[in-house]
This record gives C-alpha cells, structure tokens and sequence, in this order.
C-alpha cells in the first residue's frame, strides 16, 4: 500500500491556546506540533510559564501576538471568552498539580478543554471536572498518549469483533531507567517536579507511567479494574515518591492482570509492552515498535501485522498517515488524540451531532479512572500491598 492519507481540514481551523509548555518543558512542544500537524487548530495564546518574562519569550519565539500572551491562566479564561476570535480550547501541558484550577477556570468560560494525565490529583476534583464539562457541553480530552497508535485502535477492534476470544489474562509493563541515579539533585527540571509531592502529587511512577498501562489497557480491552494489590517501591536516595511499582489486577469478568512500572530500571528507554491472552488467541503490542501488532491464533504460526496495510479496521486505517513501512511514532500518536478531538470541536462548533469515531479519544472519564487507580495503588501499597476494591 503506497498511497499516503489526507488528513488535513479543509474548514476553518479551531484556535486554541496553551497553558505550561514554557522554556525546559518536553511536553509543551510536543502538544504544540500535534495539536497543529493536521492543519485543524493553530496556537493564538499562551500563558506559557509562571514568569511573565518568559511567557513573552516563547509566545515571541512562536510568532504570538504579543497582546495575547497572559500573565496567569484566569486572565487567559477571561479574556480569550471575551473576544469574537477567541479560543476555542485549552491545552494544558502544566506540571500535575496545577491541572484541576486551569481546567475548571476556563470550563467555568464556556473553553473546551484538553489536558495532560494524569487529569487531576483527587478523584473528587476529577470528578468535579467531568461533571462541568457535561453540564455545559464542553468536550474534555485527556492525553493518554498511545491510545492514538492506529495499532493499538486496531487491536483493540479486534478484541470488541472476539477475535481472541474471551480475555483470561493481561501482562503489561512499562519500563525506564532515567531516575536510577538521582537525577533530580542535579535540578534537572523534569526530575526535580516529577519526583516532588507538591507537584506531582501521591505518586510519581505509577502517576507518570503506571497511569499509561491501566489506560492503554483499560482502552483496548474494554475492561474495568475491579480491585488491585499493589506495592510502591523508592529506590532512589532521598526520594518521597516511588520510583518503581508492581500491581496486580483483578477485573470485572474474572479476568486478572499483573502491570510493572518502573523507572529505575536501567537499559530501558520506554518500554511500555501489553500483552492480552484470550481464550483463542493473544495480542501483544510494544511502543518501541509502534507500528506493529503481533498476533497468535490458537493453533497456528504467530502473525506480524504491519500499520498502513489494507487488512486494518477502518479506524486504524484511518488514522495511519503514511505508507507501511515508513515508520510513524509518538507525535503521529498525539496528533490522532488531538485531530479526532477537533473533528468532534469542529462538527459542534457546526451545530451537527459527532459520530462515534469522533469521539475517539481519551474523555473526561478516562481521566476520572486514571486518578482512581493511581490513588488505589497508593492505598493498597501503604496499607501493606493488601487487596483494595476499585471499582
């Protein structure tokens, strides 16, 4: 298969402004160029960091007007619901504890919202959150980056046609070793806020990484956590918050699962790898080589299925860029939360109902389970890796 996709829009493009993404961030930058690589929104305002000056720095260095570079985020709320040309969504790329006020100052705007995971600290606030948004009509995306990998779309169709049958077991992990030496006493920023409570939150492990598997899996196999056991390890010298954590899963059905997050685990880049075994068959699928889906079918050789090929569901089909074999990867896989995000902005912002593929992203909801189990695990682990119910 050779020919690529159009994925652009042909309409007008949304606006949207960001709050975080300031000099040193990783993040930041990456939303920018997803949010922007279909063509169907374009940055128009910014608060980029909590000092001004450099606010002014990066929305210069982005071609910003200068009028629409803001000294905190509720004057950015206010001001962009103001105007006739003003946002038509937030991205919020702060670090974890800021998320909840940012969020809820511009949906108390009528601003649509799509935010960095983990959603908030408190389940209660993410709750509040999801709550607002439904009252008010206003979409809430959460980026949980690799449910936007067409391979991970297409097993997940797999899973909902029965192809492997009924799932009885889940093997996930997700693996890096940048924080097995003390990384953060150097004040290397990504280090220093991740491994601090006061920014991060309960968790640091399973609230960056742990948080992605029990998504990603919750994602493609449609399955609900029902109680956990889980212990949180510190390895790292005076550190608060773990660096390390093995969970094990039991879900609504009977099916059960083992995850293990870690990023003290030294010759791993970003492992993250599910494999789910169902009663004729299994998927395993790994972020290291995005772009393929191994397959075993009970009683016959195991497959390699290949992205961009003609045999994908449709939505996996749709949302592959470029030919098999040229490799797509992370920002393809932020731009898909994103562009499928502003299809469903767009079709609304044009008075017509979203389709279901519109709606193809993380939601609010997603967000709400993704801060209910971290602080299950949190629990489980402090009470002595004991079983606590979830669901």
């Amino acid at each position: 298969m050779i020919e690529g996709k159009d994925t652009g829009s042909a309409g007008r493009k949304l606006r949207f402004g960001m709050v975080g993404g300031g000099p040193g961030a990783f993040i930041g930058d990456v939303h920018r160029k997803a949010a922007m690589l279909d063509g169907k929104a374009e940055l128009v305002a910014g608060v980029f960091s909590r000092k001004h000056e450099n606010t002014i720095a990066t929305g210069k260095s982005l071609g910003l007007d200068e009028s629409r570079l803001y000294r905190d985020f509720e004057e950015m709320a206010r001001q962009e619901a103001a105007r006739e040309d003003g946002i038509d969504f937030v991205s919020i790329v702060t670090p974890n504890y800021a998320h909840y006020a940012v969020a809820k100052g511009f949906l108390e705007n009528g601003i649509h919202v799509v935010c960095d995971k983990p959603f908030t600290f408190k389940v209660e606030e993410a709750e509040e959150l999801a709550r607002m948004a439904r009252e008010k009509g206003l979409l809430i995306a959460v980026t949980y980056t690799y449910t936007g990998y067409p391979m991970v779309k297409h097993a997940r169709e797999m899973i909902r046609r029965g192809d492997i049958g009924e799932i009885r077991v889940i093997s996930a992990e997700y693996l890096q070793g940048w924080l097995a030496t003390p990384l953060e006493a150097t004040g290397q920023k990504q280090a220093s806020w991740r491994t601090d409570p006061t920014q991060s939150g309960v968790s640091n492990c399973v609230g960056d990484i742990g948080s992605h598997i029990e998504n990603l899996v919750s994602y493609v196999t449609g399955l609900k956590i029902k109680s956990l056991c889980a212990n949180l390890d510190i390895f790292g010298e005076n550190r608060t918050l773990d660096d390390n954590a093995e969970i094990l899963v039991r879900y609504e059905g009977g099916a059960t699962g083992v995850y293990h997050c870690s990023q003290v685990a030294i010759g791993h880049d970003n492992d993250l790898r599910v494999r789910i075994f169902g009663t004729k068959g299994s998927i395993e699928w790994a972020q290291e080589s995005p772009n393929y889906l191994k397959v075993a079918y009970l009683g016959q050789p195991v497959q390699v299925l290949s992205r961009g090929e003609g045999y994908l569901y449709p939505q996996a089909a749709r949302l592959s860029r470029i030919p098999s074999g040229h490799p797509e990867g992370y920002y393809e896989a932020f731009a898909n939360i994103y562009s499928t995000f502003a299809s469903a902005l767009l079709k609304i912002k044009a008075g017509e109902t979203p389709a279901a593929e519109d709606l193809d992203f993380p939601s609010a909801e997603a967000g709400v389970a993704g801060v209910r189990f971290i602080n299950k695990c949190v629990e489980s682990s402090k009470k002595g890796s004991v079983w606590v119910e979830v669901a």
